[in-house]
C-alpha cells in the first residue's frame, strides 16, 4: 500500500523535528563561531569594572555582535550590558552563563567610543559603566525602528570670501591642514566684534568635511548651540550636520544620535554630551569657551569636555581646536608643552576691533566724582549708558541673579539669617520600625512669619537653627530664607534688635528695576536664569544679563557696563581671576568696534589690565606660572576625596599612593562631619594616582563599606 501524504516524498532530514536549543545533557548549544562574548555589565561597583565572559547561544549567533545592548544574568539578577567583543575561547575554566537576549541589533557602542570610554574612566579614576552612561543615550525603540530618511545630496553653499580665518596669520594654514587630512592642534584666541565665533568654527568644520572626515563641536549651552547651528546651516547647507541638546526630548535626541551612528551625517554640534558623539573617521574636535564650568560633567566620574576631546583627538589622530575670547591656564599649558599651537591675531587687528575700556576707578574720574568710589553706578557709567542708547542697545552685566539675594542689618551690618529650627533634624528621625516623625515637623500655615513660628515652637528655638541667608524676591515682598523658604515679615536683628535691612548684593532683577526708573522711555530686557535671550534687535534698549546669558545684539551693542567687579574677583576660588577675565571678555566681545565699555574695578588689577589691553594670553601665562609655583593644576595633577571623616582617613591610609604624592588635609567642609583631602602628584604621576584611588575605591566596595567617599580628579572647585 502506498502512502499518499506529501511527507513520504521528502528526505528524512526534512521531516525531523527542529533541533533543540540544548544538547542531550541540557546544556545550551554555543554559537558555531566565536562563542564567547565579552560583556561590560551595568554595575557601578569599582571592583567589578572589567568585562565578563558569557556564552553566546546558537540562536543569538547572528544578532549578538560587538556593540549591541544585551541582557545577562549577573549575581542572580537580570541586568543590562554592552557586548564588547566575540572571542573563540575564555580564560574562565568553569561553565559560562549564556546571554539571555539581545535587546536590539543596533550596534550602538562603536570600538572607538568603547576605547575612549575606557581611557576616560582610567583618567578620572571612574568605572567604564559610569562613562558609558554618559556616552550612549538611553534606547528609544520607536526612533530606532524608524526607516532612515534619505536626504538627497544638497549643493554646498559657496565658501565665504574673505574667510574669517584670514584675520589670523596662522588661520589659512590651519584650514589647509584640515582639508589635507592632517591633524593640526590649536588654541585659538578669537577676535571681538560682530563677526562672532560661530562662523570661523563652521569654516573649520567645512574644511574637515572637504577632507573626507567628520567633526565634533562642543559648546557650553543651548544658546551657543543655536548660534552654531545657524552658522553651520549657512556654510554647510541643510542636512550636513545635527545639533544635540538636552531639550530635544529623548526621541528626537536619539533619532539624531542614530543619524551620526549610521553615518548619515558626519558633523555634530552640541553641549558636553556631544563629546562622545559616534562620528566616524573623525578629523576635528573643537570646544568653544573651555573655561565655562558647564563643560564639567556633574555625574561620576566628572570628566571635562576639553580633556575628553583631547583624549579623543590623540587616540583618533584628529585635529583639535580650543577656542575662546579668553584663555584658560589648561589651554596655555597645552601651548607651553608644544602639544598645541596658538592662533592669535596681530595687535593692530585686535586694537581696531576691541571696545574702548574705561575702568570706573581711574584717578581722573575719581577727581571729577568723589562719590564714585562708593557708588554702584558712578557718573562714568551713567554717561556711557546715555550715549550708547542714542544709537542702539546697551548691555549691563550683573554677576548675581535675583532681586536682593543677600541682606544685612542696616544698623550693625550683621548678615540677616533665618532664626527658625530646621524643618527636619536627624535627631527627630525615629529608629527603623519604631514610630513616625513627630507632628511638630509639619510645615507652618501659609503666611505664618518666622517669629510667630519660632514662638509656637517654644523650646525648639533653643536648639539648632536653620541659619540660612535671607533675601528679597521683589520690592514689596517680605524677606524669606533661601534655604528653608519660609517668610519673616517681622525679622529683627538678633545682635542689635533693629528691624531695618539693607542690601548686601544687588541682583539682576533689582538692577533692571532701577534702570527702568532712570530711563523710563527705554525698554528694559532681562536675560538670566528665568529666561535666556539668544538675540536682541538693533533697536535702543537696556539689556540686563547675568554672566553667560548675554544675548547677541544685531550689529553689536553700542555700550556696556560691567557691574560689581568685586563680586567676581573677591570669590574664594582658585580660578576667580581667570573666570572674571573670561566673563568680562565674553560680554565685551559683543560690542561694536570702538564702543565704550565701563568696568567697575580697580585699573591696577591684573584682570582689569587684561581687559584694557585685550590681552588674555599674558594673563593666562601669569596664571599658569602662579599655579606652578603654588602647586595647583594644571601644573600638577590633583585629586580630592570627600566624605565622612573616618572614611576619608581610612581610604588615604589604605590607598597605594605614588611615592611622590603629597596629601593635604583632610579638613572639614561642612557641619555634618564631611571632610575633604587633596592629593597632589606631578603631571607624569597622574595615571598612577588615578589607578591607586580606583583600587582603593574597589577595596571599599568589595568590603561593602557603608560610607561613600567621592573621588574627583582635577576638579574645578579646589578652593
Amino acid at each position: 500500500m502506498t502512502d499518499s501524504s506529501d511527507d513520504a516524498l521528502l528526505p528524512l532530514e526534512a521531516v525531523r523535528p527542529p533541533a533543540s536549543e540544548k544538547d542531550t545533557r541540557g546544556a545550551v548549544l554555543p554559537a558555531p563561531d566565536n562563542p564567547v562574548a565579552r560583556v561590560v555589565v551595568d554595575s557601578p561597583l569599582p571592583h567589578l569594572d572589567r568585562p565578563f565572559d558569557y556564552l553566546v547561544p546558537a540562536k543569538l549567533h547572528e544578532t549578538a555582535e560587538p556593540g549591541v545592548r544585551v541582557r545577562v544574568r549577573f549575581a542572580g539578577k537580570l541586568i543590562d550590558g554592552f557586548l564588547l567583543d566575540r572571542v573563540p575561547k575564555s580564560d574562565h575554566e568553569g561553565r559560562l552563563t549564556p546571554l539571555e537576549r539581545v535587546v536590539s541589533p543596533e550596534r550602538v557602542l562603536t570600538p572607538e567610543i568603547a576605547g575612549l570610554a575606557r581611557a576616560v574612566a582610567d583618567r578620572y579614576a571612574g568605572t567604564l559603566t559610569d562613562v558609558l552612561r554618559l556616552a550612549v543615550p538611553p534606547r528609544h525603540a520607536r526612533a530606532e525602528g524608524e526607516e532612515p530618511k534619505t536626504v538627497p545630496p544638497q549643493e554646498r553653499p559657496q565658501a565665504p570670501a574673505p574667510s574669517a580665518w584670514d584675520a589670523y596669520p596662522a588661520g589659512p594654514s590651519f584650514l589647509a591642514a584640515l582639508r589635507d587630512g592632517r591633524a593640526p592642534r590649536a588654541v585659538w584666541s578669537a577676535l571681538p566684534g560682530a563677526t562672532g565665533w560661530a562662523d570661523p568654527i563652521a569654516e573649520a568644520v567645512r574644511a574637515t568635511l572637504d577632507g573626507g572626515r567628520g567633526a565634533v563641536v562642543v559648546v557650553p549651552d543651548g544658546k551657543d548651540v543655536a548660534l552654531a547651528d545657524a552658522a553651520f546651516l549657512r556654510l554647510l547647507g541643510p542636512g550636513a550636520h545635527v545639533a544635540l541638546t538636552a531639550d530635544l526630548g529623548p526621541a528626537e535626541r536619539y533619532r539624531r544620535w542614530l543619524r551620526l551612528l549610521r553615518g548619515e551625517v558626519r558633523a555634530v554640534v552640541g553641549t558636553r554630551a556631544a563629546m562622545f558623539a559616534p562620528v566616524a573617521e573623525l578629523g576635528l574636535v573643537a570646544v568653544w569657551d573651555d573655561g565655562d564650568d558647564l563643560h564639567a560633567e556633574r555625574l561620576a566620574p566628572y570628566p571635562h569636555a576639553r580633556e575628553v576631546l583631547g583624549l579623543r583627538a590623540h587616540r583618533a589622530s584628529a585635529g583639535m581646536l580650543i577656542g575662546g575670547y579668553a584663555r584658560t591656564a589648561e589651554a596655555t599649558q597645552l601651548v607651553a608643552s608644544g602639544w598645541a599651537r596658538p592662533i592669535v591675531a596681530a595687535r593692530t587687528t585686535i586694537r581696531s576691533l576691541a571696545p574702548r575700556v574705561r575702568p570706573a576707578g581711574e584717578d581722573a574720574e575719581l577727581a571729577k566724582d568723589q562719590a564714585a568710589r562708593q557708588a554702584r553706578l558712578p557718573s562714568i557709567a551713567w554717561r556711557a549708558l546715555r550715549h550708547g542708547l542714542d544709537s542702539g542697545p546697551v548691555l549691563v552685566q550683573v554677576p548675581r541673579r535675583g532681586y536682593l539675594p543677600a541682606l544685612a542689618c542696616r544698623h550693625c551690618r550683621a548678615p540677616a539669617r533665618c532664626v527658625l529650627p530646621p524643618t527636619r533634624s536627624t535627631q527627630d528621625v525615629p529608629p527603623h520600625g519604631q514610630g513616625t516623625f513627630p507632628a511638630q515637623q509639619a510645615a507652618p500655615p501659609l503666611g505664618t512669619t518666622m517669629q510667630e513660628t519660632a514662638r509656637q515652637a517654644g523650646e525648639a528655638v533653643a536648639g539648632p537653627r536653620c541659619h540660612g541667608p535671607l533675601a528679597l524676591r521683589g520690592g514689596h515682598a517680605a524677606p524669606y530664607c533661601r534655604w528653608c523658604g519660609r517668610v519673616d515679615a517681622d525679622w529683627r536683628c538678633p545682635s542689635c534688635g533693629s528691624p531695618r535691612l539693607r542690601a548686601v548684593v544687588t541682583g539682576a532683577r533689582r538692577t533692571a528695576e532701577e534702570l527702568g526708573r532712570a530711563f523710563p522711555s527705554v525698554q528694559v530686557r532681562t536675560s538670566g536664569r528665568d529666561g535666556v535671550l539668544a538675540t536682541v534687535p538693533a533697536a535702543r534698549a537696556l539689556v540686563v544679563a547675568t554672566p553667560g546669558a548675554e544675548p547677541v545684539a544685531e550689529g553689536g551693542y553700542t555700550a556696556a557696563v560691567l557691574l560689581d567687579g568685586w563680586a567676581l574677583l573677591g570669590r574664594a576660588d582658585l580660578r576667580a581671576g581667570e573666570e572674571t577675565v573670561r566673563r568680562w571678555m565674553n560680554a565685551a566681545a559683543l560690542l561694536r568696534p570702538g564702543a565704550e565699555l565701563v568696568v567697575l574695578g580697580d585699573a591696577a588689577l591684573p584682570a582689569v589690565q587684561a581687559l584694557l589691553r585685550w590681552d588674555p594670553v599674558t594673563h593666562a601665562e601669569r596664571e599658569l606660572a602662579d599655579r606652578a609655583e603654588l602647586g595647583f593644576p594644571p601644573a600638577v595633577r590633583m585629586a580630592t576625596l570627600t566624605g565622612p571623616a573616618s572614611a576619608v582617613r581610612q581610604m588615604i591610609d589604605e590607598a597605594r599612593l605614588p611615592s611622590d604624592a603629597q596629601v593635604l588635609g583632610p579638613v572639614p567642609v561642612d557641619d555634618d562631619g564631611q571632610e575633604r583631602a587633596m592629593i597632589r602628584v606631578p603631571r607624569a604621576g597622574g595615571a598612577a594616582l588615578s589607578a591607586a584611588l580606583k583600587g582603593a575605591s574597589g577595596v571599599r566596595a568589595a568590603r561593602k563599606t557603608p560610607d561613600v567617599v567621592r573621588v574627583s580628579v582635577d576638579p574645578l572647585d579646589l578652593i
